[in-house]
């Protein structure tokens, strides 16, 4: 028999080498235990008395380009113990080194559990085969979801917020440890019982950072009473802003007279803008309705039977929320207006012809946009231009009223300036967005409350409403260094893992590869 050699750099520690020889692509390793004893598994009686020998083939990482299996010549034991009920068992070797029933050693299956988290099932398997380390894409999913382990970290401070599993059609929450910057668990769901029986197991948690939802607040609320909620700063600015878009909205027939783009004539409209015009003047004929009917005291109920329109629409209208303004269409001419004036003024009055030239300049819309624009442009020269005076959108006017003034053109300063004059309320709405967004930067809790008497009164008395409801929430976001950017980061980390397995992931996998990665 060939001497016994030991390679602690070629084989795992606790092994010898007996042989070692080629099969193929392969390199096979005979190897056994160095110990002469065995522990039964069972009651820890050790024991000498070797029942029989037999082989396994271990996979072990690779040497010289070539895959290694280890032969591992394994002995059987009698144990000893007259009241064990295990009378023969199976050699066990090092933890740490080779499993019971393995088929890969300990450090080959760290590989594979690492590359399964960086990479998934088939996008792993593929780079596997290249570092000689054969193992299928269903291997490496199940190393992932076998090797995870949840957190056993205490709760003080967390984040929890939804994510989409499916867009419109099926969320799901994350919970996050803010201290360690780690996700801890995946919600199947985002209803309030869920995330309620969550928390309520642990009962450690000092600070619940969320978004503005009241589904959040109130399974806190009801898990732990004793926690202080923290509403996320970055939708309270992003929610404030909104109302000034909303404020706009409502403002807009009063911004309409202001910048003098009050009528309309028909007649120098082109087709598709004599369509959306029509449109137009249905809706302002469905609202008239509404409003006739609601000043009659009918009930919003026996409104939305009479019109046959959704409770939303009939809600908005009576709020005074939805106001349809007619402007002619934005098109991709925007920023070749100028030129083609000067083409117009030079006597090139051909659509056709300034399509082409401006192919040439590198545009790529259609003739019909470009013919849609001489038309106009013909039919504005027999009448009064004013009547085509363009009005930008409430989105297009919320930028300008907000953005510094040494930003804009001369024009766009003409029109806030007009709107500023005529629409006194708008501006007293930006003026207390803007309060409310200087309050969040200075962490000034001390002007929540005045703020808030204040907002009441204004067009953005809704979002006022609802500071008010959640305000020890808006309070804490304030004056407390928390908020929810962690958890949003970490939503960003579980969607790139998620689109990589094709959003096929099941959420046990989903969160064994955004923990375990930690």
């Amino acid at each position: 028999m060939q001497q016994a050699r030991q390679r602690p750099s070629l084989v795992p520690s606790g092994f010898v080498v007996e042989s070692a020889y080629f099969e193929g692509d392969k390199a096979v390793i005979a190897v056994r235990a160095t110990g002469s004893v065995g522990l039964c598994p069972s009651c820890g009686t050790v024991s000498r008395r070797v029942h029989s020998r037999y082989r396994r083939r271990v996979t072990d990482l690779p040497l010289s380009g070539r895959i290694v299996q280890l032969l591992v010549i394994a002995r059987r034991f009698r144990c000893n113990a007259v009241l064990c009920g295990r009378q023969i068992f199976t050699e066990r070797f090092a933890e740490g080194v080779l499993a019971p029933s393995a088929r890969r050693t300990a450090r080959l299956d760290s590989i594979v559990h690492h590359l399964g988290l960086a990479l998934g099932g088939r996008p792993a398997a593929g780079f596997a085969r290249r570092l000689m380390l054969p193992v299928s894409k269903d291997t490496l999913l199940r190393v992932i979801r076998r090797r995870s382990r949840p957190s056993a970290d205490p709760l003080r401070v967390i984040g929890i917020d939804d994510w989409a599993w499916r867009r419109n059609h099926r969320y799901a929450s994350i919970i996050c440890n803010l201290e360690r910057r780690r996700a801890v668990t995946l919600l199947p769901d985002r209803e309030p019982a869920t995330a309620q029986a969550r928390l309520a197991a642990h009962p450690t948690i000092a600070i619940v950072a969320r978004d503005r939802g009241g589904g959040y607040g109130e399974a806190a609320a009801k898990a732990l009473p004793h926690a202080v909620q923290v509403a996320d700063r970055w939708h309270l600015m992003e929610n404030a802003s909104r109302a000034f878009l909303d404020a706009v909205r409502k403002s807009m027939r009063q911004i309409r007279g202001a910048i003098g783009a009050t009528t309309i004539d028909s007649k120098l409209l082109t087709a598709a803008e004599r369509l959306q015009y029509e449109g137009y003047l249905r809706r302002e004929e469905t609202n008239a309705t509404i409003l006739t009917l609601s000043k009659s005291g009918t009930p919003i109920k026996q409104i939305v039977r009479q019109t046959g329109h959704s409770r939303k629409l009939v809600r908005q209208v009576i709020r005074g929320e939805l106001h349809d303004v007619f402007r002619t269409r934005q098109s991709s001419l925007d920023q070749h207006l100028p030129w083609l004036d000067d083409q117009w003024a030079e006597g090139c009055r051909n659509g056709a012809e300034l399509w082409r030239r401006l192919g040439a300049r590198g545009f790529r819309g259609s003739l019909r946009v470009v013919a849609e624009w001489a038309t106009r442009r013909r039919r504005a020269e027999k009448a009064d231009v004013e009547n085509l005076h363009r009005i930008p959108s409430a989105r297009t006017i919320a930028r300008l009223m907000t953005v510094g003034r040494d930003t804009l053109s001369k024009a766009e300063t003409v029109t806030v300036a007009a709107i500023e004059a005529r629409v006194p309320t708008l501006v007293e709405a930006r003026e207390i967005i803007a309060e409310f967004h200087l309050m969040i930067r200075r962490r000034a809790a001390a002007e929540l409350s005045p703020w808030i008497e204040r907002a009441r009164a204004s067009l953005v008395a809704s979002f006022a409403r609802g500071v008010t409801n959640d305000e020890a929430a808006v309070r804490a976001a304030i004056t407390l260094p928390w908020s929810n950017g962690q958890t949003e980061g970490q939503i960003t980390r579980l969607k790139l893992v998620k689109r990589q397995m094709y959003g096929r992931g099941k959420i046990d996998l989903l969160q064994a590869r955004l923990i375990g990665a930690e």
